[in-house]
């Protein structure tokens, strides 16, 4: 008896084994781990932050330059013609972008580190303050991360407080970096946007001064904690005038983040960098980081230490209108002493030893 064959269905016998023995065979991808996608995920974060407070605002002015010499000129002159319209927004309190500070990229920026926000006293709302920021460091990590964003807490940290952290004005002349920086709620270094700020702003406002400035950059080094503070005095008559409340902030690591290379005092290096100084109002230094991928070759990412920032009890200011030099002189003691005992108190919580002394200078 003939048995029916059945039809080929065009498939080998035993071919579905051996493609499953054959997938088995293939080797793994690894996939990176979560800890390391995160990691790099934080260093891009910073990295992003670090060039476009360096190089972006430059590179930004030479492309709209160069647009106004290309067809794309249309371009170029909308954003002009914004930038004219829009011009004194910074001086005027700004306008500061909430989706921008609560930004998930900030959170990666302050992990990387990691930096920390520590309150010691409660802040009235009803008031109005002046933030002293040390040590200034390279480029005041600690005071954006901070006060810039929202990655530490610090409207949730201090209820009905609205941080403006000041910077150098020339950064809101630069195309596309000055939006940055007023969405992080930050605001020009200057007297009319200080005093608008806290006469014709409300209360609740606090102006954060990195009161040193780039001056004190010049001499930050690793385990360094010096401040330049004792001919500082502007910021105090502000207050006065103000009735604005003092508060001292120590920023613990914050020299940490970067290495320098220093010139000695009546070199040609520190002459360069004083010239700069005070014909641009920046002093250009040499420092350097970790690379993107190992913390002991250089490049420009920041070193991985923490940085703990310890806002003080603040000091009441009165209000007068015309102050002595006096006045200025009292208060700016009552200043130094307050930023004396928040160092001295916090210093071996935060790493440092109790030999460690605050140098002002």
């Amino acid at each position: 008896m003939n048995v029916p064959i059945a039809p080929s269905s065009g498939l080998l016998r035993g071919t579905g084994c051996s493609l499953l023995s054959t997938v088995q065979d293939v080797p793994s991808i690894p996939r990176p781990s979560s800890s390391r996608v995160e990691r790099h995920l934080q260093i891009i974060s910073v990295l992003h932050w670090v060039i476009t407070v360096i190089v972006v605002g430059v590179a930004c002015t030479v492309i709209l330059l160069y647009l106004f010499c290309t067809d794309c000129w249309l371009i170029a002159a909308l954003y002009l013609a914004w930038l004219v319209f829009d011009w004194k927004t910074p001086y005027k309190g700004g306008r500061r972008s909430r989706r921008f500070r609560n930004w998930a990229a900030w959170r990666y920026f302050r992990d990387y580190f990691p930096i920390r926000l520590v309150k010691t006293h409660n802040l009235l709302p009803s008031r109005n303050y002046i933030f002293g920021y040390h040590p200034h460091g390279i480029l005041s990590i600690g005071a954006f991360c901070n006060f810039g964003t929202e990655a530490t807490g610090v409207s949730k940290k201090f209820p009905g407080i609205k941080p403006y952290l000041g910077t150098l004005a020339g950064y809101f002349r630069m195309p596309f970096v000055r939006e940055y920086l007023i969405s992080a709620g930050m605001c020009p270094v200057r007297r009319d946007t200080i005093d608008f700020i806290l006469s014709k702003n409300g209360t609740g406002n606090a102006v954060v001064i990195v009161i040193g400035g780039t001056a004190e950059c010049l001499d930050c080094q690793p385990g360094k904690n010096s401040v330049t503070l004792k001919q500082r005095k502007g910021f105090v008559k502000i207050a006065l005038q103000h009735g604005a409340n003092l508060v001292p902030v120590y920023s613990f690591g914050e020299n940490n983040a970067y290495k320098q290379i220093e010139f000695d005092k009546g070199s040609w290096g520190r002459w360069l960098q004083r010239k700069f100084q005070k014909r641009i109002g920046f002093a250009p230094c040499l420092f350097y980081g970790c690379g993107f991928f190992f913390t002991d070759s250089w490049g420009f990412v920041p070193y991985p230490i923490p940085i703990t920032t310890v806002v003080g009890e603040p000091i009441a200011v009165p209000k007068i209108e015309q102050p002595t030099q006096k006045d200025v002189d009292l208060y700016h003691g009552m200043y130094l002493t307050s930023l004396q005992k928040l160092f001295d108190k916090y210093k071996t919580e935060f790493g440092l030893s109790e030999s460690e002394e605050l140098e002002i200078v």
